[in-house]
């Protein structure tokens, strides 16, 4: 695919993961956003198309040729069970090491520094938000993007619905973790910060960049699959 301004986000991810760090260092969103045209993303932040593509250049240029794993090939139920193994299992180890740290860091330093304690909040939020996502899809969506992949009769119809609601659920996330970003300034610790509070800034920097990368495998490969597998399986009922 020829990198220009009308192709997508998402879809310039999907050919060269590595162009993400890119998309990272300039603030645009390849996962929630992924479907918007660059010129759309660009347009949004404020920044001159050509000087993103100039950057994505420079990185493929730097980088050379990358393995790209071929998902249309391996299947949609391999990207499932890949999605659960990576970024579900990551999240179930992460999720209540953070949540003990957001809270001890917000009861240590949380009285002269208000914004921890939104922070401890907010991350509590999202935190219950992903546990019960990640139940959905893997109870739900999953097993019928399972089925649908294995030739099987689908559980039930339109597949869309879910993979609606999972792409909403997804923007919410986003969200958290951006006001998270932004009460930590970038999850740059101060100089008088202790190792618990820089553990924790440390694991949220990680949190959000795995999230992104988990999101974007859904949004922009798994999802579109499985629609375009469902419409195969009606037209063949026909």
């Amino acid at each position: 695919m020829a990198i220009n301004a009308q192709a997508t986000v998402g879809e310039m991810v999907v050919e060269r993961p590595s162009r993400a760090r890119v998309f990272e260092r300039m603030g645009i969103d390849y996962c929630c956003g992924g479907r918007l045209t660059l010129a759309a993303a660009c347009a949004a932040k404020g920044l001159q198309a050509e000087t993103v593509l100039e950057a994505l250049r420079a990185s493929d240029a730097q980088r050379g040729p990358e393995p790209v794993t071929d998902w249309a090939a391996q299947g949609a139920g391999a990207l499932a069970d890949h999605i659960e193994r990576t970024h579900h299992d990551y999240l179930k180890r992460e999720l209540p090491r953070l949540t003990a740290l957001t809270a001890k860091v917000a009861s240590v330093h949380g009285g002269h520094s208000p914004a921890l304690v939104e922070l401890r909040d907010v991350y509590a939020g999202f935190a219950g938000e992903m546990m019960e996502h990640m139940m959905k899809e893997e109870k739900v969506l999953f097993p019928w993007i399972r089925s649908l992949a294995a030739g099987q009769a689908p559980p039930r119809a339109g597949i869309q619905n879910p993979v609606r609601v999972m792409m909403a659920e997804h923007e919410d996330s986003g969200a958290a973790l951006e006001k998270m970003r932004g009460l930590t300034h970038g999850f740059a610790p101060p100089p008088e910060a202790c190792n618990t509070y820089r553990a924790m800034l440390q694991g949220l920097a990680e949190l959000e960049a795995d999230t992104h990368t988990h999101v974007h495998k859904e949004n922009s490969i798994l999802f579109p699959m499985a629609v375009k597998l469902e419409e195969a399986a009606v037209a063949g009922t026909r």
